[in-house]
């Protein structure tokens, strides 16, 4: 076994995941299905929580995206609170809404937003119960 002995921490090497190509070939094959809710979804939620993202945020898309669909979410000026965020997420949704073809594929990606939403708020429950006390 290999080590790599770099000093990326982990979130650094799931940020760099290609989070788009993911959502090419995870919504349409069962294949990479897998792969688009675990790595895929878990590198969508170190990027947006370290933008400051908060789940409800993410959570609001979903609804939209079950309601209006991928196409109609991806055209929201600003889907979330930052800029940033919002093009990182309008990548995403464009993606999806290029690929969705059959009736379950964009339900799918809602309920992938849902996984990552609540991924994202996993990290900041954790995070605030090791951040102990603040000062007295």
């Amino acid at each position: 076994m290999v080590h790599d002995r770099s000093t990326r921490t982990d979130d650094e090497v799931l940020a760099a995941t290609d989070i788009e190509a993911l959502l090419r070939h995870g919504l349409s094959r069962d294949t990479f299905r897998t792969a688009l809710f675990g790595d895929g979804a878990i590198a969508a939620a170190v990027t947006l929580d370290r933008l400051g993202v908060l789940p409800r945020s993410v959570t609001y898309v979903a609804k939209i995206v079950r309601a209006g669909g991928l196409a109609y979410a991806a055209g929201l000026p600003e889907p979330l609170p930052s800029r940033e965020a919002s093009a990182f997420l309008r990548d995403w949704l464009e993606t999806a809404a290029q690929v969705a073809e059959a009736p379950g594929d964009e339900t799918r990606a809602a309920h992938w937003l849902e996984t990552v939403a609540e991924i994202v708020a996993m990290r900041r429950t954790s995070r605030d119960a090791t951040a102990g006390p603040g000062p007295a």
